[in-house]
């Protein structure tokens, strides 16, 4: 018979199982709502950056605010804000407005107005000097993207389990749209999007190339931590009788298996981009074929219906959910190759011989003809195109004149694919809109060091912080996670406790982060 303490702690457990469980989300618009607290604290954080210089000397003060600004605006708008998003969203976008005001007679000369050393000054470089510039630039707005994200998803993790955390956002049970069932894909989707760097340069002529066994081989080792953070994972949720939410995964699977298994995969379809050279061709047909699986193929009354009595049993959303998220990775892989690439300068002399024979050739008609096409290589247009394509196609599955299907995160199925495609797109075009707007010449150095430094100086540092050790600064939130709810009966907890908790944690992970890239740290997992 179990001690008194022992059968409470297994009363708490069934609660906080429940606590998480049989929910069926919210409405997309909401959830769009919310998010874009995170693109509004970086059009705050720009405003404050470009006209007035407040985070170039990075002291105490510059920290709490770009931690207010960019962390407790984003842990706020999924808590005690949760209602009224739009409030927020005001109280971060009006300062812009009245600092615009404020600049307008200084704009052109502030906008940009980054300290330049002697060492790097363009003027008078040889023209063998310029080779030296990356063609594969820091893009700021990337990282504010991917550090945002982290963000949102390090906060979600430990907030659902207080009653602070609507129970709307946090994972459906089968069906629906949810801000937890969102961030899941968009881990993986910014993971796709820099996984991308190294095919790059070797296109680029900056690495050697590589065949299939070295991709295979070297897809294994990124894998194989992976593997071993889920084992420790599976071990610790049942040694310490953690509670757990069995139709998320399975009974032994975890999401460090879903990102595990992904490397291998993809590692085949690099070979399969040399015959089919489109990474969202190949996503939407992997999501297609698992569609049909799900509606046509008896996937979906097995995934439903099986009894947990075997190995593959027990885990079938976590093995069954794979092809969704391969095809999501590879769908952020196709992105990243849009737009990691450095654009073309239009003072280029390239371009400007291209215009220059235009005019001779054709006059001004194809002078005009020649620049739309060379604008349309540009990263924002590129950006607005495949948002366009993914929101149409997120509206032709779900809408009454497609095939009305229903958004699924357990069984990572077409609907949620094109979902979490279109507003991740989305997301970084706003990102890179905001960047456009405050930023305009990050790239129109002549000399590398000369761009780093702007980009340095158009970049949120606690947001760099968390997008350079992402994984490791999940995997201590998962752990804070862990000890929290061990330590603390938080589904009890009033709303300003558990504030407190969630501020103090969040600072937590934010102060790690801080000093590992303060120290040069990167932990590669």
């Amino acid at each position: 018979m179990s001690s008194p303490s022992a059968q409470e702690a297994e009363d708490y457990k069934r609660l906080r199982e429940a606590f998480v469980s049989d929910h069926y989300g919210g409405t997309v618009t909401e959830i769009n709502i919310v998010t874009i607290v995170a693109p509004a604290g970086i059009l705050l954080w720009s405003a404050l950056q470009a006209h007035y210089r407040l985070f170039d000397r990075y002291g105490p003060l510059a920290c709490a605010i770009d931690f207010l600004i960019n962390c407790g605006a984003i842990l706020f708008s999924t808590t005690v804000y949760s209602n009224e998003p739009i409030m927020l969203v005001l109280l971060l976008t009006l300062p812009v407005f009245f600092s615009f005001v404020n600049t307008v007679s200084q704009k052109s000369a502030d906008k940009q107005k980054t300290p330049r050393k002697p060492s790097v000054d363009d003027k008078g470089k040889k023209d063998d000097d310029l080779q030296v510039i990356d063609p594969l630039p820091v893009k700021p707005f990337v990282t504010h993207y991917r550090g945002a994200m982290m963000i949102i998803t390090c906060v979600c993790i430990l907030a659902v389990d207080f009653k602070v955390f609507p129970r709307r956002f946090a994972k459906t049970e089968s069906i629906g749209t949810s801000l937890m069932d969102l961030g899941v894909g968009s881990f993986v989707f910014a993971a796709g999007v820099v996984s991308v760097r190294q095919q790059l340069k070797e296109a680029n002529g900056d690495a050697p190339r590589t065949n299939f066994i070295q991709r295979f081989v070297t897809s294994f080792r990124h894998a194989l931590p992976l593997v071993v953070l889920g084992l420790i994972r599976l071990y610790s949720v049942k040694k310490l009788n953690y509670a757990e939410h069995v139709t998320e995964y399975g009974v032994h699977w975890n999401f460090f298996f879903t990102l595990a298994v992904i490397p291998p995969f993809v590692a085949i379809f690099q070979t399969v981009f040399r015959l089919i050279p489109s990474y969202a061709i190949i996503a939407y047909a992997i999501s297609l074929t698992q569609q049909l699986c799900l509606s046509y193929a008896g996937l979906l009354q097995w995934l439903a219906f099986a009894p947990r009595d075997g190995l593959i049993n027990s885990n079938k959303e976590g093995l069954a959910s794979i092809p969704g998220y391969l095809a999501i990775f590879l769908a952020g892989q196709d992105i990243g190759m849009a737009i990691l690439q450095r654009d073309q300068d239009p003072n280029s002399s390239e371009i400007q011989n291209d215009l220059w024979l235009a005019q001779t050739l054709g006059g001004d008609d194809k002078v005009t003809d020649m620049k739309k096409t060379h604008e349309r290589q540009s990263t924002w247009l590129r950006l607005a195109k495949w948002s366009g394509i993914w929101i149409v196609i997120y509206f032709f599955s779900t809408g009454n004149y497609g095939p009305r299907l229903t958004v699924s995160r357990r069984f990572a199925n077409m609907a949620y694919f094109v979902w979490v495609c279109a507003f991740n797109t989305v997301q970084l075009w706003i990102f890179c809109t905001i960047e456009t707007l405050f930023f305009p010449d990050v790239y129109g150095a002549r000399h590398k060091h000369t761009e780093l430094e702007r980009a340095k100086k158009a970049t949120s540092r606690i947001l760099a912080a968390f997008n350079r050790n992402g994984l490791a600064i999940f995997l201590l939130a998962n752990l804070l996670t862990g000890l929290i709810n061990m330590s603390l009966r938080t589904i009890e907890m009033a709303r300003i406790p558990a504030m407190v908790v969630l501020i103090g944690y969040l600072a937590v992970l934010s102060a790690v982060a801080l000093t590992l890239d303060r120290y040069n740290v990167s932990i590669k997992l």
